[in-house]
């Protein structure tokens, strides 16, 4: 079964624009990577002020590997240089217990 991480970030009103604005101009090294198998970018609706990323990768191994990665820096030097949209951040990790897709 697959693994998934998910990066919880605490994101200021002020910044939304700015991270979706992030992501959708994203360097997209990440779909590059051995094992990548999916991203989404969550935006809180109500009652919520996380946005949740969600990638999915064919092993643990694999998502480590991603993190290790030059192409991880690359993929994040635009938060380095302009400063991160972020106030906080942490990180969930899950293994794919059971996993149902419409066909």
């Amino acid at each position: 079964m697959s693994f998934v991480a998910i990066n919880v970030l605490t994101v200021p009103a002020a910044m939304r624009d700015t991270l979706e604005q992030r992501f959708a101009n994203r360097a997209g090294e990440v779909d590059k990577m051995d094992g990548f198998e999916a991203f989404e970018l969550l935006r809180p609706v109500e009652g919520q002020d996380a946005y949740l990323v969600y990638t999915r990768w064919d092993s643990q191994a694999s998502f480590q590997a991603w993190l290790s990665s030059q192409a991880f820096g690359q993929g994040h030097a635009q938060a380095s240089a302009d400063g991160p949209a972020a106030t906080g951040s942490s990180v969930w990790t899950f293994e794919v217990a059971q996993s149902k897709t419409r066909a």
